[in-house]
């Protein structure tokens, strides 16, 4: 996993529904396996719910957590 890419779906906000507003990594497990059982939805946002469901999964939310306060990286 690139380090861009966690950084970046650590830090996303989920932009609909009930947990509006909160960052994908924030999201409760329960919806997260919700999410899982129904599909997630398309595109960008499905593969990162997708990535956030399996830190969830294998409890590296602690560890994750510290990628949410890293600077952004460059685009090169």
């Amino acid at each position: 996993m690139q380090g861009p890419l966690l950084h970046q779906a650590v830090n996303t906000i989920m932009p609909f529904g009930k947990y509006q507003g909160r960052k994908l990594l924030h999201l409760p497990e329960p919806y997260m396996v919700w999410l899982h059982r129904n599909g997630f939805p398309n595109g960008k946002l499905g593969e990162q719910l997708a990535l956030i469901y399996e830190i969830k999964l294998n409890g590296l939310e602690g560890l994750v957590s510290k990628a949410a306060v890293l600077p952004n990286y460059s685009k090169k």
